[in-house]
């Protein structure tokens, strides 16, 4: 089964035979062998070096690379050619996002199971020993306003207030004392911020790996505005998924006591995560993506990264009228 690489160290990313070898920066030049086969994803948070020989070898076997900074921030993504275009898709796609109506029920749909899995997060915490009912039943009173909104402007108001209650509840999930009082994007100034964007941005880039596997467009979306420079349909389905796949590591990954302040590094105006705390994160992430859940349809067990490519999947099919799209909703 293929699998996501991380680099984190410097060096040259090269092309030999049906390998790939990174050679790291070092005095011994110590070389790594890895079997193209192998390969789903790579994301580098070193400083690399490739060339077009190696770009053009990763497109043909349909490998995307993702690249971080210094800091851990994402800074964008080589998207290799499109494969599995379907131009019959991509006109559903289009006519889903210019009709008013259909963009904002899918809008709507992103938003009910994005919604419905951060109240589970507070739901889960208040029933072991944390005091979040005023937070639980604020979301839940938010939630029900959804139906009333009727374009993904009005939605997107409906979501800010119920992050708004969210992030407001982890002060109490969180054991450490972190004192977040808002989220601060650009640059992140808290170590709870620099969480969030960290684990986001994971997530933001696995759902455009899974993207790419299919027919969709990743540049036409339905909650988020298409814009340029962006995937936006990643920003659309990294919602529903960030709860499960991000916030559930940071809560979990804090109160153990896996990341702490020493993690984190100062600059003049933000924080940043050290090299040890995103290889902390990186390891956990990776294998919170290959944990498993029995499905309750397919009544088999699935990854979780694979719940993505099933989540789009049922999209493509609302796209095509052959079935209406219901978000995925934590169930365990």
């Amino acid at each position: 089964m293929s699998r996501d690489y991380y680099i984190f160290q410097n060096g040259t990313l090269k092309r030999k035979e049906n390998s790939l070898i990174f050679k790291i920066k070092t005095k011994n030049s110590e070389k790594k062998y890895i079997p193209v086969e192998d390969v789903d994803n790579v994301f580098c948070f070193g400083s690399i070096d490739l060339n077009k020989k190696l770009l053009t070898f990763l497109s043909q076997n349909q490998i995307g690379v993702h690249f971080f900074n210094y800091y851990g921030f994402y800074t964008g993504s080589f998207y290799p050619r499109e494969v599995n275009n379907s131009g019959m898709l991509f006109v559903e796609q289009v006519k889903h996002y210019t009709s008013k109506k259909k963009r904002t029920k899918i809008a709507r749909k992103i938003l009910e199971g994005a919604s419905f899995n951060t109240y589970r997060n507070v739901r889960y915490y208040n029933s072991r020993g944390k005091n979040l009912e005023k937070y639980k039943n604020e979301i839940a009173t938010l939630r029900d306003k959804l139906s009333e909104q009727r374009s993904p402007q009005q939605l997107m108001g409906i979501e800010g207030n119920i992050k708004e209650r969210y992030y407001r509840s982890f002060n109490t999930i969180i054991d450490q004392e972190i004192n977040f009082t808002k989220r601060v994007k650009r640059p992140p100034d808290n170590m709870i911020n620099t969480l969030i964007s960290y684990c986001n941005t994971m997530v933001y880039t696995t759902v455009l790996g899974e993207i790419y596997k299919t027919q969709l467009s990743p540049v036409v979306s339905y909650l988020h505005e298409p814009s340029h420079s962006r995937f936006s349909l990643s920003l659309d389905f990294a919602e529903i998924f960030k709860p499960l796949l991000a916030d559930r590591i940071i809560f979990a990954m804090l109160n153990r006591n896996q990341i702490t302040e020493d993690d984190f590094e100062q600059e003049l105006n933000f924080l940043y995560l050290k090299e040890k705390g995103q290889k902390k994160i990186v390891q956990e992430y990776d294998s919170t993506l290959e944990r498993t859940v029995k499905h309750r349809k397919l009544k088999r067990h699935v990854s979780y990264k694979h719940l993505i490519r099933l989540e789009l999947y049922k999209i493509v099919k609302h796209f095509l009228g052959e079935k209406e799209y219901k978000p995925f909703k934590i169930w365990w």
